[in-house]
């Protein structure tokens, strides 16, 4: 199977990788505080958009695929952030399993 072509120039958007730290609330919960882990640059692609209904109000949710360069350490559960736009990571692959790039399924949050 040939290779997906990933043209390198087209991942000019700066995303910064954030990954979520636990701290005490000091009532016996926790509080999760965002810390950048990385700036890395990635191409933004919007894949779908759902508009739900319940509870008396409407839920809209947008899904993107973001792809970055390899780089160790992106796991579901963290979140790039590119300047008011927060993408919560859902899924990570490689998408043509050479090792070179990381296809990222994140859900837009609601800001």
């Amino acid at each position: 199977m040939k290779a997906a072509f990933i043209d390198p120039g087209a991942l000019r958007t700066e995303l910064s990788l954030q990954s979520a730290v636990l701290t005490g609330d000091g009532l016996g919960g926790h509080a999760a505080v965002w810390q950048d882990v990385a700036t890395v640059f990635g191409l933004v692609e919007p894949l779908s958009q759902a508009s739900r209904f319940g509870a008396g109000q409407v839920q809209e949710e947008n899904t993107h695929r973001v792809t970055i360069r390899r780089r160790d350490g992106v796991a579901p559960g963290m979140r790039f952030v590119s300047q008011a736009r927060v993408f919560d990571i859902l899924t990570v692959h490689d998408p043509d399993e050479t090792g070179r790039y990381l296809a990222c399924r994140v859900r837009e949050a609601e800001s």
